[in-house]
């Protein structure tokens, strides 16, 4: 039976707040209802199936309440089938079934129905459960966007250019080493640093793991390998700065994705490196002329699942997807104990 809300439009269940804070606040995700929304222009109205938890939830519901009297729901990949499209859609038709990671400045995934522009949209991979695909698409977008849009990392490279990815067993770090080794022909080296992840690295692809709690560029230098052109740090970057200003080559290019309190670059300049920042959320939020770019690689990353190249990083399924499954999550995301990603599907 369809609901109806006391202005007779349609209802839907979501999970959302309205004050920032802590997760450990009995109001910091509610299950809720809220109007169905609906698709005008480049909107696709997607039924959600499964979503998946990244750090950028727990950042967003620590520091940003909703506006006045309003819920704010969180949750950026998902997975789902197409309901409705709006007057200017031309990539997807109704009954598509599709996966993102949405935009920042919307109401996200964590809810039963959800608006999503196209250009940001890609088609599921066939060969994966919802469950499976909901892990990838904002770290698979994050990781090729730094590789091939902020890093322009070549698909053939000179022999022995060396690419170092910091954090290799995290959620972006495990599509990255994936991208290199299917994508490229450049020697991957990863950091880990317990010895499931060690192993983990590997598997993905890695070719040489060091451990991220000792110095990098002495254990670069005992390997015998060439200065890496390429370093990529997902997280503490802070911690691994003054590392990666001597083990990183002349002319050589770093990128990052957390966000470290200071980032003093001037060391690099003696070595002329150039810095990159990567943020998934960019062409979203300013409507970028290249904004469906996140369509087309979503659609090649679907490609390299279904012929089996890249393999998803789901550990950990619940059900449904409500406030108590999603509080948990945030509690475990926050603890910094997660391998791999956590997906939720249902309502």
């Amino acid at each position: 039976m369809i609901k109806l809300s006391t202005r007779g439009m349609m209802i839907m269940k979501a999970v959302a707040y309205q004050k920032a804070g802590p997760i450990t606040l009995p109001e910091a995700l509610v299950d809720i209802e809220l109007d169905t929304p609906v698709a005008k222009g480049h909107d696709l109205l997607v039924r959600v199936q499964a979503v998946s938890v990244n750090p950028v939830d727990t950042k967003i519901r620590k520091n940003v309440s909703a506006e006045q009297s309003g819920w704010k729901v969180l949750g950026w990949d998902a997975v789902g089938t197409v309901e409705a499209i709006g007057d200017k859609v031309t990539q997807f038709k109704i009954g598509d079934v599709v996966w993102y990671a949405g935009a920042l400045n919307r109401q996200g995934s964590n809810s039963e129905l959800q608006l999503v522009d196209e250009r940001i949209v890609g088609h599921k991979p066939k060969t994966l459960e919802a469950t499976e695909a909901a892990a990838l698409p904002l770290t698979a977008i994050t990781a090729w966007e730094m590789l091939f849009d902020r890093l322009q990392v070549p698909k053939t490279a000179p022999a022995n250019t060396t690419i170092l990815v910091i954090g290799g067993a995290g959620g972006v770090g495990s599509i990255t080493i994936q991208l290199l080794k299917q994508l490229t022909n450049l020697t991957i080296i990863a950091t880990a640093s317990r010895p499931e992840t060690k192993e983990w690295v590997e598997q993905l692809g890695a070719d040489y793991v060091l451990n991220h709690r000792q110095p990098l560029a002495a254990q670069i230098k005992q390997l015998g390998l060439s200065a890496p052109l390429y370093v990529f740090s997902t997280t503490e970057t802070d911690q691994h700065l003054s590392d990666i200003v001597e083990l990183i080559a002349p002319q050589g290019h770093f990128g990052l994705i957390d966000d470290p309190d200071q980032l003093d670059i001037k060391p690099f300049k003696s070595k002329s490196v150039s810095v990159h920042w990567e943020f998934m959320f960019t062409r979203s939020m300013f409507q970028t002329e290249d904004m469906e770019k996140q369509s087309e690689l979503l659609n090649e990353v679907s490609k390299l699942v279904d012929e089996g190249k890249i393999k998803t990083t789901v550990t950990e399924v619940l059900s449904p997807i409500n406030a108590e499954n999603l509080t948990r999550i945030h509690e475990q995301i926050e603890s910094g104990s997660t391998k791999g990603k956590i997906v939720l599907h249902g309502f």
